[in-house]
């Protein structure tokens, strides 16, 4: 008599399936694609990093617009106007810079999370 094989059970991770209709088409696929749903979320993701550098540059016209205003207003103040330009301004522009890079890797992150379906 021979021996019988041991049953053997595989197992791997566990897949999404539930809930989801058979013909379910992750958001990649979407994208490459370049479906209309794809083509939206393309959008999505164009729109906010615009709204972020919008925001950004606000940021500097309203910093650095109005200083020819503030130079022109005291003539006299020569030292003033160079204190401002090579130590003042320049705290608040990389505060801006780094708000903005920081925004803009948060929006790539949320659109990664998005597309990879977490």
């Amino acid at each position: 008599m021979e021996p019988t094989e041991r049953r053997v059970t595989v197992t791997g991770p566990p897949r999404r399936t539930r809930g989801r209709a058979s013909g379910y088409y992750r958001p990649r696929t979407e994208i490459d694609e370049l479906t209309t749903l794809g083509h939206t979320y393309l959008r999505s993701l164009m729109r906010t990093q615009l709204r972020a550098a919008l925001t950004g540059f606000a940021v500097l016209v309203l910093l650095v617009g109005p200083l020819p205003l503030v130079f022109a207003a005291a003539p006299d103040a020569r030292r003033l106007s160079w204190a401002v330009l090579g130590f003042c301004l320049y705290a608040p522009l990389i505060l801006v810079a780094r708000w903005y890079v920081r925004r803009a890797e948060r929006n790539e992150r949320d659109f990664v999370r998005l597309v990879e379906d977490r």
